[in-house]
């Protein structure tokens, strides 16, 4: 193999890792209901915390929503977050055992 090749593919390699060390360490919000309900997630999806403003608890289904709604806000993001630091680097192509 040509060996500008495999130190291409070294630096391609160095860089994803880089890249999910920096997924894995991030903490992404997401909200719903105005802020009423707010989860923080990892960048491995993850949920880390629930905070619900006690406003949020008098009406129960409507808090189910908001949970749920706030759960797919954090998971959203974090895929944006995903496909910003990992799609650049590897050309859009889905690559196994990356998130």
């Amino acid at each position: 193999m040509n060996k500008n090749f495999i130190k291409q593919a070294q630096q391609l390699q160095a860089k994803l890792q880089k890249a999910q060390v920096e997924l894995e360490e991030s903490v992404i919000e997401g909200t719903s209901g105005g802020g009423a309900v707010t989860i923080k997630m990892s960048g491995k999806q993850i949920v880390e915390s629930v905070t619900i403003l006690e406003d949020a608890i008098e009406d129960i289904e409507l808090l189910q929503d908001m949970i749920v709604a706030a759960f797919n806000d954090a998971s959203s993001k974090v895929q944006e977050l995903t496909n910003q630091k990992l799609g650049g680097l590897t050309g859009g192509m889905k690559l196994p055992g990356l998130f």
